[in-house]
C-alpha cells in the first residue's frame, strides 16, 4: 500500500524515529557497572512525583517508574494498544502495535505490528505521536500525553496518560476499526521484594543498594466501571495497608453515539493470549466476560477494553482511552511514608483511579490547548533552530522519569517538596553542584517548586550527622579508603538524600568523596538562592530571608579552608568539587570564581534584607540558633573577603589567554568551565569578578582548545585539554569526557557576551551526539570520543534551558488555567 498523506499532520520540531528501526551502533556505557538498558526509550508519561511509564519507538511500554525513585525497566506485553480492521467482506486483520513480539513465547496467538518503518514515532515533551503508514487502510495515529503545564501546580501532578486515537477513512468504502487497549494488573508489583537491602560500593566508588520488583500478583483482580458516560477497568488488590505499589491502575475510555464498547475483565496475560485475540481479530470484539476472581499463585491477571466504529468514506473520528495510576504513598526506609503531591485533589485512599482516568477524559481537550500555548511562544521563534526546539523541550523528560518525589502540601511547603535525583547510578536527590546548571527549566517553569527545593538546603545546612562512611573514590585508585563524618554542621550537603533512606532529612548521602571538604557547594547554594530571587521578580523578599542565616554560615565555614589567608579557600588536591575525579590545588579557577561570585550575590542579598519592611520576624534569620552578627556587621566581613580575594584570583590565575586550572599544580590545561563564576554574575546584575575583556580572550581560548581542537567540534567541548588541543593525561576520565550540561551551560555563557554563532555550534554537536546515537530520555552526563557514555537518565543537561533563558533575558513563563 502507497504512504498517503495524512489528514493530521504531526507538529514540527519533534525527535522521530521510523517505527521499529533499531540502531546499528548506539551509544553503549563506559564502565560496565552503570546503567545501560539500551536505546529503545521513549516519552514518559506522567505527572512530577507521580510515578511513570514509558513507551518506546517500537510500541512497547517498557520504562515503568512507578516506585519513587527507583527504576524498572522491563517489557510486559500485555500492557499494550492493538488495531482490528475490516472493509466490507474482505479478510480482517489485525495486529498488536508493537514490533517486537515477546522472546519468551507469550502471547502467541497475537499478530504483532509489521516493522520496520510502517510509520514514524515523534516526540516532543510532553506529547509525542505514533502515525501509522503502509499496514491498515485506514489514516491512524495516536497522541500521547499527559498535563504538563508550565506555572501549574495541580494537573502537573497527576497519575495518568491521555492515548487520542485519530481514525480516518480515505476510501470510498466503509471501514470498520476496532482498538483494543490490554493491561497486565501490576498492583503490589513496584515495591522492593529485597526488604532492607545491605547498601555496598561499587567499582566506581559510588554507594548502591538492589531493588528487585515483587512481581507477585496474588490477591491482585480486575472489575468493570460503567458511568457517567465512562466504561473503565479497575486493577486492583484486595484489601491491604497501603504502600509502595500498592492501589489501582484504571485503564479507561468514553462512550460515544455509534461506537460499541467491549471488555473482559480476566484474561491470562502469560499464556497465549488467545482467549482475546481470538474474538479480537475475528471482528474487533471481546466476549465481555467481567470476572473479579482475585489471582492465586503464580498466577497473572489482566484487563482488556475495546471500542469498535465504522467510519463512512471521508470520515475521521478522534477515539480518547486514559491510564491512570493511583499509588499514593511512596515509602522510603521502612515506616517512612510521603503522600504524593496528587492526592492534595484526589485523596489518600488509593482508590481514586477512575476518579483520575475521568478527569482526564474530561479535561484532556483543554489540556491539549494549554500544553500548546505555553510552548508555542517558543516553537514560533524563527531565530531558534529546529532541533534545538526539539531538545528543549524534550530534555524536560527527567522532571517527569528522574526517580522525581512530589510531596503533598502542608503548612511549611504548600505546595509540596519536590526533589529529582541526579541519577539513578548516582541515586541521590538534588545535587546541588549539578543543579547549579540542570536547575534552570524548573525556575523558569515551576519556581515554585525550586524555591521548595532551595529552602530544603537551607534548613540543611546548620544540621549535623556524626555517622561515618568509607570514602569511595580512594578505593577507585586502589588506596586504603579514609573515613569521613556524613555531614558537618555549617557545610552545604550535596544532595538532600536517597530514595532508601529519609529525602529531604537525611541529607549527603553520596559517599564517593568527603563533601564536607568541597569547595564548590557553599557558594552554589548562595548562588541559587540570589539567582531564584532575581530571576523570578526579584519580590520574594521571604526566599531570601528564609535563606540568610544558612549564607551567612555556609560562607563562614567554607572561609576556614582558606588556610593562607589570601581571602580565597583552597582546592586540597584531592578531588574537592563537581568534577570529583580532577585533581584541583590551591586557588582554582573554578571554585575561586564561584567564591568571588557567592560573595558578591550575598552582599546584594544582604542590602536587599536591609531594605525589607521592618516588621518581618527577625527570628527567621536566627532559626538555626546561632548567633550571627548583624546584617551591617555580615556585609563588612563578605565586602573585606571581597576586596581581598578579587586581586588575588586575577594575579594567580589569569596567564594573558586564559585563567589558569589552579595555583599549585602547574596544569596548563584550559579548562573548559574555568569561569563560571562570572558566567553567573553576569545572569544576575551583579559586578564582574574579572575584567570583561579576560573573560573574552578566556572563551575564546576555551572554544578553540576544548570544542574545535577536540575531534573538530564533532561530539561537543571536552572539559580540560591543552591549548593545542591535546591532553594531559591521554588515560585521565573527566577532563577528557563532554558532559552534556557543561556544554549547555558554556553556550549559554558563549550567547551572553555576544558569541552566538559559537554557541550554536557547541550546542547543536551536543544535540545530535544525544539524539542520533540511542540516548534519547536518558541523556548521560557525559560522552566521550569513543562511542561511550556515563551517568544516563542525569539532572545536569536541563541546562539547555539556560541557553533559552539568556536569549529571552528569563522571561517566566506563563500558565493560565482555561477555567
Amino acid at each position: 500500500m502507497e504512504n498517503q498523506q495524512h489528514q493530521f499532520p504531526i507538529p514540527p520540531h519533534t525527535w522521530n524515529r521510523p517505527i521499529g528501526l533499531g540502531w546499528d551502533n548506539p551509544y553503549t556505557v563506559r564502565m560496565a557497572s552503570n546503567l545501560d538498558d539500551g536505546p529503545w526509550h521513549g516519552m514518559p508519561l506522567g505527572g512530577f512525583g507521580a510515578g511513570c511509564i514509558g513507551r518506546d519507538s517500537r510500541g512497547d511500554f517498557n520504562l515503568w517508574h512507578i516506585d519513587g525513585g527507583e527504576h524498572t525497566f522491563k517489557s510486559i506485553p500485555a500492557c499494550q494498544f492493538s488495531v482490528f480492521e475490516q472493509q466490507a467482506k474482505s479478510t480482517p486483520q489485525a495486529f498488536a502495535l508493537c514490533t517486537e513480539p515477546p522472546t519468551d513465547n507469550t502471547l502467541a496467538a497475537w499478530q504483532w505490528y509489521p516493522g520496520r518503518g510502517n510509520g514514524v514515532y515523534h516526540a516532543r515533551y510532553p506529547r509525542s505521536w505514533f502515525v501509522y503508514e503502509n499496514v491498515f487502510q485506514a489514516q491512524l495515529s495516536c497522541e500521547q500525553f499527559s498535563p504538563i503545564l508550565a506555572g501549574n501546580y495541580q494537573e502537573t501532578s497527576y497519575p495518568v496518560a491521555v492515548f487520542v486515537w485519530t481514525a480516518h477513512n480515505p476510501t470510498n468504502q466503509p471501514l470498520t476499526l476496532s482498538i483494543m487497549l490490554t493491561w497486565q494488573n501490576t498492583v503490589g508489583w513496584f515495591q522492593n521484594a529485597i526488604k532492607n537491602p545491605e547498601i555496598r560500593m561499587r567499582d566506581d566508588g559510588s554507594p548502591v543498594y538492589e531493588y528487585e520488583p515483587c512481581l507477585d500478583s496474588v490477591g491482585n483482580f480486575n472489575r468493570l466501571v460503567a458511568e457517567d458516560n465512562l466504561c473503565a477497568c479497575v486493577l486492583e488488590r484486595v484489601a491491604s495497608d497501603l504502600q509502595d505499589g500498592i492501589g489501582q491502575w484504571a485503564i479507561a475510555t468514553t462512550q460515544q453515539p455509534n461506537v460499541e464498547v467491549f471488555y473482559h475483565t480476566r484474561w491470562n496475560p502469560i499464556g497465549n493470549g488467545a482467549e482475546i485475540w481470538h474474538s479480537f481479530t475475528h471482528d474487533g470484539s471481546l466476549p465481555n466476560i467481567e470476572n473479579t476472581t482475585p489471582a492465586t499463585n503464580k498466577e497473572q491477571v489482566a484487563a482488556a477494553i475495546a471500542l469498535r466504529f465504522t467510519l463512512q468514506p471521508g470520515e475521521t473520528r478522534e477515539i480518547p482511552f486514559a491510564i491512570a495510576w493511583d499509588f499514593p504513598v511512596t515509602e522510603f526506609t521502612p515506616g517512612v511514608k510521603y503522600f504524593r503531591r496528587y492526592t492534595d485533589f484526589f485523596g489518600r485512599g488509593g482508590n481514586n483511579a477512575v476518579a483520575i482516568a475521568q478527569a482526564a477524559l474530561q479535561n484532556y481537550q483543554a489540556w491539549q490547548q494549554q500544553i500548546q500555548a505555553w510552548q508555542q511562544p517558543i516553537l514560533d521563534r524563527e531565530d531558534l533552530p529546529s532541533n534545538f526546539k526539539m531538545a528543549l523541550f524534550n530534555e524536560l523528560y527527567d522532571l517527569t522519569s528522574g526517580g522525581t518525589l512530589w510531596s503533598a502540601a502542608d503548612e511549611r511547603d504548600p505546595v509540596g517538596q519536590f526533589a529529582v535525583l541526579e541519577c539513578f547510578d548516582y541515586r541521590w536527590y538534588e545535587s546541588l553542584d549539578v543543579r547549579l546548571y540542570g536547575s534552570f527549566a524548573l525556575l523558569m517553569l515551576w519556581s515554585e517548586l525550586e524555591k521548595s527545593v532551595i529552602r530544603a538546603f537551607a534548613r540543611a545546612i546548620p544540621q549535623r550527622d556524626d555517622r561515618t562512611r568509607v570514602i569511595g573514590y580512594y578505593y577507585t585508585q586502589g588506596l586504603e579508603s579514609p573515613t569521613a563524618l556524613r555531614k558537618v554542621a555549617g557545610a552545604t550537603p550535596h544532595d538532600l538524600g536517597a530514595p532508601n533512606e529519609h529525602p529531604w532529612e537525611a541529607t549527603n548521602y553520596t559517599s564517593y568523596q568527603d563533601c564536607n571538604l568541597w569547595k564548590d557547594l557553599s557558594c552554589d547554594f548562595v548562588l541559587q538562592v540570589y539567582r531564584d530571587f532575581v530571576l523570578t521578580g526579584a519580590t520574594d523578599w521571604e526566599l531570601l530571608w528564609d535563606c540568610w542565616s544558612a549564607v551567612v554560615q555556609t560562607l563562614t565555614y567554607l572561609k576556614t579552608f582558606d588556610l593562607d589567608q589570601d581571602g580565597i579557600p583552597e582546592n586540597s588536591g584531592a578531588p574537592d568539587q563537581t568534577f570529583d575525579d580532577w585533581r584541583l590545588q590551591g586557588v582554582s579557577a573554578y571554585c575561586g570564581g564561584l567564591w568571588l561570585a557567592a560573595l558578591e550575590a550575598a552582599i546584594a542579598i544582604g542590602k536587599t534584607l536591609l531594605s525589607y519592611p521592618a516588621d518581618h520576624p527577625v527570628s527567621n534569620i536566627l532559626a538555626s540558633g546561632l548567633d550571627y552578627p548583624s546584617i551591617p556587621e555580615t556585609l563588612h566581613i563578605f565586602q573585606s573577603w571581597l576586596a581581598r580575594s578579587r586581586p588575588i584570583y586575577q594575579e594567580k590565575l589569569w596567564n594573558g589567554q586564559y585563567y589558569r586550572l589552579d595555583s599549585n599544580s602547574g596544569s596548563d590545561v584550559v579548562m573548559a568551565d574555568q569561569l563560571c563564576g562570572q558566567f553567573y554574575v553576569r545572569l544576575l546584575g551583579l559586578p564582574d569578578i574579572v575584567p570583561p575583556e579576560c573573560t573574552a580572550q578566556a572563551l575564546n581560548t576555551v572554544y578553540d582548545a576544548c570544542f574545535v581542537k577536540f575531534h573538530n567540534g564533532q561530539f561537543g567541548a571536552a572539559n580540560g585539554l591543552k591549548p593545542d588541543g591535546s591532553p594531559e593525561n591521554p588515560n585521565a576520565t573527566h577532563p577528557l569526557e563532554v558532559w552534556t550540561g557543561i556544554n549547555f551551560g558554556l553556550a549559554a555563557f558563549l550567547m551572553q557576551i555576544g558569541m552566538e554563532s559559537e554557541a550554536w555550534r557547541m550546542t547543536q554537536a551536543v544535540v545530535q551526539q544525544v539524539y542520533n546515537n540511542g540516548l534519547q530520555f536518558r541523556t548521560p552526563e557525559a560522552i566521550t570520543a569513543q562511542g561511550t557514555f556515563r551517568a544516563c537518565h542525569y539532572l545536569r543537561p536541563m541546562a539547555i534551558w539556560a541557553i533559552y533563558g539568556v536569549l529571552t533575558n528569563f522571561q517566566p513563563v506563563i500558565f493560565t488555567r482555561s477555567d
